[in-house]
């Protein structure tokens, strides 16, 4: 079956290592527009780091992001779906990280909360592009829901942590990861694939005509679902293992060579 409809992560996937959409994988996104695909984003960011993305190739579409918390339009700014973290579950996870001396920070509305700027704030800064706004204590009394919680640890810490937050907080919050030292808490049931598949039904589209690229863990259950699931060069093991298709790494164009591959197929 043609695919019909693209999602594609950023980080690691789309982005290169200077966070930039090469000029080959821009061009891809446009001929695959052209041959009447939608293309969107699926990505982990805040909608404001994401959405420059959609305007430098001016997607007009539902762009995933938060992990599938906020579907928002790309150019239109239309709120398709939100799905924040329960504030109780929050504020639970957050006395938690205190108690630990964990970093972790609060994505409200289009603020990014942290307690204080560090050494992973600024990283996570020099990522996303979005300034991280140091509230104190009134971090761990924040007054409205988060669309999702990230907790950063070193990489040595970082599988216990997973496991504990996992049983500690079991049914009342998902963790996936986007990067090594990212624990990316979400409220449960929602991930990409979940977001990309309402997408999907918006536009008509079956699952065996969606395609999703991705590199990263929090890419896996919609590499799983997709018709055609894509891993980057670059992707962690599950992930190239669950993929039906490995393309270059997001240095290489692989975003572009997946995209070329199918327009061939289907011209």
């Amino acid at each position: 079956m043609a695919i019909k409809l693209i999602a594609i992560d950023l980080d690691d996937t789309l982005l290169n290592s200077d966070f930039e959409i090469s000029p080959r994988n821009a061009a891809a996104v446009h001929k695959a527009q052209a041959a009447g695909l939608k293309v969107i984003f699926a990505t982990g960011r805040m909608y404001a780091s994401a959405q420059k993305f959609a305007e430098q190739l001016q997607l007009d579409v539902p762009l995933v992001t938060y992990n599938g918390a906020l579907v928002k339009g790309g150019l239109s700014g239309k709120v398709y779906e939100e799905h924040p973290i329960k504030l109780e579950t929050a504020l639970a996870l957050l006395a938690y990280c205190k108690e630990r001396h964990y970093y972790i920070q609060a994505y409200q509305g289009s603020q990014l909360l942290v307690k204080e700027e560090n050494a992973f704030s600024r990283l996570y800064t020099k990522i996303s592009g979005i300034p991280a706004t140091p509230v104190g204590e009134a971090l761990y009394q924040i007054k409205q829901p988060p669309y999702k919680l990230l907790l950063m640890t070193r990489p040595k810490e970082f599988d216990a942590t997973w496991q504990d937050v996992s049983v500690r907080f079991k049914g009342q919050v998902d963790v996936t990861s986007s990067k090594d030292n990212f624990l990316e808490l979400m409220e449960p049931g929602i991930n990409k694939w979940n977001a990309v598949s309402a997408i999907g039904k918006l536009y008509g589209v079956n699952r065996e005509e969606i395609m999703c690229i991705g590199d990263s863990n929090n890419d896996l259950v919609m590499i799983k679902h997709a018709g055609l699931g894509v891993a980057m060069g670059n992707a962690k093991e599950s992930v190239r293992q669950a993929a039906k298709l490995v393309t270059a790494s997001n240095n290489e164009d692989g975003v572009a060579l997946a995209i070329e591959t199918i327009l061939q197929a289907k011209s």
